[in-house]
């Protein structure tokens, strides 16, 4: 059996790596594979089903239940669907494949978190904040190992699968006590939850967050090209300036923000990031763009992982609860603010559609400062 501590946090942030490479899959592959833009929203609504469905269940039972063992099972969710989209050519299979792999996901957003809460006290935001590091960095290696791989992309698949495999075997072996077994039901917890409008307002806030990051991402090399001149090759240089930002921002905010001064890091970073969207879209900058891009990727860094911690902490003998509920808002935030954005420029123009970025920033601002007072976190006492 193994219970070291240094394993599993390795193990946790290797979890994460693959989900930002599962959550990539798609995307990364869908030319390669052939697949319609259809098929594509269809493959990733079944993905977000299995996501939000395993992110709340596997977040509750992660109170009551062994971590590792709800990690083993999620990893073989992931194997399975990877196995399955290894051997299949058929579309109702691939449907399949991106049910169990959000399952999998799902259980690793949902149980990580946690698990480093249990592992690390008095140091909880940080291992959050390289946990959600791990994301992003699954998501970049994703896509340029496809670059690599061109049209073979079942040997990525296969191979990502013998790798999960090997995580699985971990997990199985795995121990990790249950700090705090709940007295109340999950339906008690909820209800606890739910009179509480801190965590409301964390729901709102990490939705619109990752809204911004998912709509962003999507549209930045077309603002780029169509409304500051950019070609193909340098418009993309500055998405890849933008996914810098954010991996340096989550990885410098985390190892340099005090835990007790998390809520007064995210008003900043919110503030910031009001600032900086609403320059970057209102003013032509030409090549200085590049600068403010790497300042938008950072100020929403550590937005996330900072809100994720804030919940955890805050609700510290039922973090997996809690968690597994206010990240149902991630799938919920990519698809709505993506969705807004598309009416606004349907019924008025591109550029007019992008401050939508800024509003929603200005709108969680606000929200924050309204709970500063009762966001009040402190150390558990070792």
């Amino acid at each position: 059996m193994v219970r070291n501590i240094k394993a599993l946090t390795a193990s946790s942030y290797g979890s994460m790596f693959f989900l930002g490479f599962m959550s990539t899959l798609v995307g990364a592959a869908a030319r390669n594979i052939g697949l319609t833009p259809f098929q594509i929203g269809l493959m990733l609504a079944f993905q977000n089903l299995g996501f939000v469905i395993s992110v709340s269940v596997s977040g509750a039972l992660a109170d009551v239940r062994e971590k590792p063992r709800l990690l083993f099972w999620g990893t073989l969710a992931v194997v399975a669907g990877l196995v399955v989209f290894y051997l299949t050519d058929v579309f109702s299979l691939y449907l399949l494949a991106m049910l169990l792999l959000g399952a999998g996901i799902g259980t690793y957003e949902g149980v990580t978190d946690a698990m480093l809460i249990d592992l690390h006290a008095g140091r909880e935001s940080l291992h959050i904040s390289v946990n959600h590091f791990f994301v992003t960095f699954g998501s970049i290696a994703i896509t340029a190992y496809m670059l690599f791989l061109q049209t073979n992309w079942r040997n990525a698949i296969i191979q990502a699968a013998a790798v999960v495999a090997v995580l699985a075997i971990f997990f199985a072996i795995a121990r990790l006590e249950v700090r705090r077994v709940h007295a109340n039901s999950y339906r008690e917890r909820v209800a606890i939850l739910g009179r509480e409008p801190i965590v409301l307002i964390l729901f709102v806030c990490i939705m619109l967050a990752v809204g911004v990051e998912t709509g962003f991402i999507g549209v930045l090399t077309t603002f780029l090209m169509e409304l500051r001149g950019f070609d193909q090759v340098t418009s993309k240089i500055g998405l890849l300036v933008f996914l810098f930002g954010i991996v340096t921002g989550r990885l410098l905010v985390g190892f340099l923000a005090a835990q007790q001064r998390i809520p007064q890091v995210i008003l900043g970073l919110m503030g910031l990031a009001v600032v900086v969207y609403s320059t970057l879209f209102a003013l032509d900058l030409g090549n200085f763009v590049y600068l403010l891009i790497y300042v938008a990727g950072f100020s929403l860094s550590a937005l996330l992982p900072m809100m994720l911690s804030a919940a955890g902490l805050l609700f510290r003998e039922m973090s997996g609860t809690v968690l597994g509920l206010v990240k149902i808002a991630i799938p919920l935030g990519s698809i709505i603010l993506p969705l807004v954005m598309g009416l606004v420029a349907n019924q008025s123009s591109f550029q007019s559609s992008l401050f939508v970025f800024p509003i929603a920033f200005a709108i969680a601002f606000l929200l924050m400062v309204l709970v500063q007072s009762r966001m009040q976190l402190a150390r558990e006492p070792r």
